[in-house]
């Protein structure tokens, strides 16, 4: 795609899953890559994978760090502030009822998921502003479109991303910075793997939903092709889980507070 080639793009959780396919697509299309998480080897490994990776910058970065997060953009200033596209992709994944999940865990949902993206989005902000450019990609979920049991933390946190990111689309009306809502359902990606259970622990097992997922390479190219035409939203996966649990939590609120009740959510 043409609208990626010789961008500037910072990816955030880039050493898996979709931040990975990602970082692998957008390196073909001849995109300036920067790719962050925590994990410094597995964001090396995804370099090694990607076209041109001689001109790949690494960035390790922790979410849930705020204060660390503008000591980073502080000491990469020059280089990210030149950005043409933030892919906020960074967070992590919850399975436990509300009553056996601790505060600790609901607290580092929001903290990585929430204000983590916050955080980097603000810091960017006014360098889009001065130039009146750029392109902020989200990674939410059906799940921030509407309440998943086992999900609550999660939810509310995606929830939280759909209501800043709309606020601030309004706040940007008349400018060239445009704004794509992501919202996966099933995606065949180890997030349910590294998803947090009730105590904290991660529940280290894939669920059968991912497991039978669309192809995180297909939903990739969806999400790029329809952020190249500066879609606002994309709805992604199965017919099922997404595009008809989100139309049906939509037109009829009622039935679908019953059908989400009895739904396979793992």
């Amino acid at each position: 795609m043409k609208y990626y080639n010789g961008k500037k793009i910072w990816i955030t959780g880039a050493s898996s899953g979709i931040g990975k396919e990602m970082a692998i697509q957008l390196s073909s299309m001849g995109a300036e890559l920067i790719l962050s998480s925590r994990n410094q080897n597995a964001l090396e490994a995804v370099k090694a994978i990607c076209t041109g990776a001689e001109k790949i910058m690494i960035i390790p970065i922790d979410l849930e760090d705020h204060d660390g997060l503008e000591k980073i953009f502080q000491q990469h200033r020059e280089k990210l502030s030149t950005l043409d596209i933030l892919i906020n992709n960074g967070g992590i994944s919850q399975r436990s009822f509300i009553e056996e999940t601790s505060f600790s865990v609901y607290k580092k949902l929001i903290d990585v998921n929430y204000l983590g993206t916050l955080k980097l989005t603000q810091l960017l902000l006014p360098f889009f502003r001065k130039k009146n450019s750029g392109h902020i990609l989200v990674t939410s979920s059906v799940a921030g479109k509407f309440g998943v049991p086992i999900r609550a933390g999660y939810s509310a946190s995606k929830f939280a991303l759909h209501g800043f990111f709309e606020a601030l689309r309004a706040e940007l009306n008349n400018t060239n910075i445009h704004i794509t809502m992501i919202c996966p359902g099933w995606i065949n990606t180890e997030i349910s793997k590294n998803a947090l259970k009730g105590d904290g622990s991660l529940q280290g097992a894939m669920d059968q939903g991912q497991l039978e997922g669309m192809p995180v390479d297909i939903m990739v190219t969806k999400v790029l092709k329809a952020a190249a035409k500066k879609k606002q939203e994309v709805i992604v996966g199965g017919l099922k889980e997404a595009h008809l649990g989100v139309w049906l939590s939509r037109m009829f609120p009622t039935l679908f507070r019953k059908v989400i009740a009895n739904a396979r959510v793992t």
